[in-house]
């Protein structure tokens, strides 16, 4: 093409003398002759790009996909291209009244207009890619590049690749703005998720949908510890503890474990959400007594969630009083199976042994999975449930102490105050213990640089004025551990110092974990989430926005004041 355009008269600088007939015979031969190597030539090498010469095959490679937003002149060319006739420039192609070809050096008079393209639904598809509905505000984010991310994400489906039977539709489908993958009425006939297929490749589980989903596999999880101290009224407003200003984004999962709940279990749930808003759906709720472990997660991804299932264990002797112990949940999301764990250990500063106890009853009695299938069986140990899962949180009220007098714990506080804490947790017990492998063997856990959590007067940041004069201590840890090496990432391990209506203060942790593409053999949880509590959640949340917004309007209408 950029041979033709360079040897054509029209990008002469001078006029062309007249030549003689024979001249010109000769040469037009020549021209066509030329043209239709350069035909060929174009042809063999879009063959070899896309092996069929198909707009087709263009989604199945990425890295040779046409960007989205081009010019209507390479619209035409490609359009042109998908009909097998690769087209010169508009003024070497002009015909005289003969039918015959013209070269332009013998035209006299002004160009005509190229030909009007021939209806196509190939070529419309791909022109309406790049109108865009002022109207509609989220395309803004498209304006700024992240279309063409969209476009790719498209376009990478393995469900694409298949679908070489109709090229119109799969150019349309390429130009949608959605990131939903197109189904075709074959799969949708075929396919049951519930039942499920083994086959990697296009499976609901698979690597095609975790790719899209996260291209890096990696799946934001949010953590939340509190002993709650029974608290008869909560918190006004939780958006502190779970979408704090300082975080850039909010993540997939969120998953709240609670001690010494609310004489309410529902009215807590039910602030979560209004919390978390539309956004989210609560996945599970599971309950022991006082313990109170829920999980919220984007609506979006519930569908590649498993059934859920829940065990609970008791540590007291007497196992009617259910205010120590844990309960767990288990799930498999994509390949991965998570357990999420919370507990409550027995109290009292030199009741080391009594903790040490309390943790393996828990790995011992607790039994999950139950109906999921373990994804690494040969990895597993039947006297800890904790080398059963890929991922695990195992998070709550320790009461770990420092051995250390309190003041000087205080005196060290003062010192260290919003730095490394590292001189402190030289006397805290779970360290210790961790470090001889008395408990959580395979476990870790973040950095502190957080104050201690325990224990505080109600409603201050003043710790135990009591008679008891409590020593400070990190008694509310979230810990991790993973079946391979560095599938967990902290982003975030910190206190929500805020939230004062309890003498322990909650304790917050946000992850990254590694997700493996899995397949559709396992009881999958269909999209179910809690309805009810989620209507409830969203009302309460417009209730509380109009609320608000009526009272600003009083207080700016109170504000104005007259002059007399």
């Amino acid at each position: 093409m950029d041979e033709v355009r360079n040897a054509s008269p029209s990008s002469a600088e001078h006029p062309v003398l007249p030549k003689q007939p024979t001249q010109i015979k000769d040469q037009a031969v020549c021209s066509a002759r030329q043209r239709r190597r350069n035909n060929k030539a174009s042809q063999e090498s879009l063959t070899e790009h896309t092996g069929t010469g198909s707009s087709t095959d263009s989604l199945q490679n990425d890295g040779m996909a046409r960007p989205v937003f081009s010019s209507t002149a390479s619209l035409e060319n490609e359009h042109s291209a998908v009909d097998g006739r690769l087209c010169d420039s508009p003024r070497e192609q002009e015909v005289g009244p003969s039918g015959t070809e013209k070269k332009s050096s013998d035209i006299d008079s002004p160009p005509c207009p190229s030909p009007a393209v021939e209806p196509c639904p190939a070529s419309t598809s791909l022109r309406t890619a790049n109108e865009i509905d002022g109207d509609c505000e989220d395309y803004d984010v498209v304006a700024r590049g992240g279309l063409e991310r969209l476009h790719r994400n498209h376009c990478d489906c393995p469900l694409s690749e298949t679908m070489v039977s109709d090229n119109t539709s799969l150019n349309s489908m390429k130009s949608s703005f959605s990131v939903l993958n197109p189904i075709r009425p074959k799969d949708a006939r075929n396919r049951s998720f519930l039942e499920g297929s083994v086959l990697g490749h296009g499976a609901l589980l698979g690597a095609g949908e975790l790719d899209r989903y996260f291209p890096e596999r990696r799946v934001g999880v949010y953590i939340v510890t509190w002993n709650m101290q029974g608290a008869k009224e909560l918190p006004t407003n939780l958006d502190d503890l779970l979408l704090p200003m300082d975080t850039e984004v909010a993540q997939d999962m969120y998953i709240i474990g609670v001690q010494e709940g609310c004489a309410d279990r529902r009215e807590w749930d039910i602030r979560l959400q209004e919390a978390l808003g539309p956004y989210y759906v609560m996945l599970y709720a599971a309950v022991h007594g006082v313990l109170y472990l829920s999980v919220f997660i984007r609506r979006d991804l519930i569908w590649f969630c498993s059934e859920v299932e829940q065990a609970t264990v008791t540590t007291r002797i007497i196992s009617q009083i259910k205010t120590k112990g844990a309960v767990g949940v288990s799930f498999t999301f994509f390949g991965s199976s998570f357990l999420f764990l919370t507990s409550h250990f027995t109290s009292g500063d030199s009741k080391v042994y009594e903790r040490i106890l309390d943790y393996n009853k828990i790995i011992e009695a607790l039994t999950l999975p139950k109906v999921i299938p373990d994804t690494n069986p040969y990895r597993s140990v039947l006297s800890d449930v904790t080398t059963r899962f890929d991922e695990v949180f195992w998070f709550g009220d320790f009461n770990f102490r420092l051995s250390k007098e309190r003041a000087a714990v205080e005196a060290i506080i003062k010192e260290r105050l919003g730095l490394d804490m590292s001189p402190l947790l030289q006397y805290d017990q779970l360290s210790k213990e961790m470090g001889d492998g008395s408990v959580f063997k395979g476990f870790q856990e973040a950095p502190i640089h957080f104050l201690p959590t325990y224990k505080f007067d109600i409603g201050s940041d003043v710790y135990d004025s009591t008679s008891k004069q409590r020593t400070p201590s990190y008694t509310d840890r979230i810990l991790y551990r993973s079946r391979q090496r560095d599938d967990i990432k902290t982003v975030k391990y910190t206190s929500c110092s805020s939230i004062k209506t309890s003498d322990h203060r909650p304790v917050i942790g946000i992850f990254q974990v590694k997700l493996q593409p899995g397949r559709d053999n396992i009881p999958l949880g269909a999209g179910q989430f809690d309805r009810d509590l989620y209507l409830e959640g969203i009302r309460r949340r417009i209730t509380r926005e109009l609320k608000w917004k009526e009272a600003m309007k009083t207080q700016k209408t109170s504000s104005i004041c007259s002059i007399s």
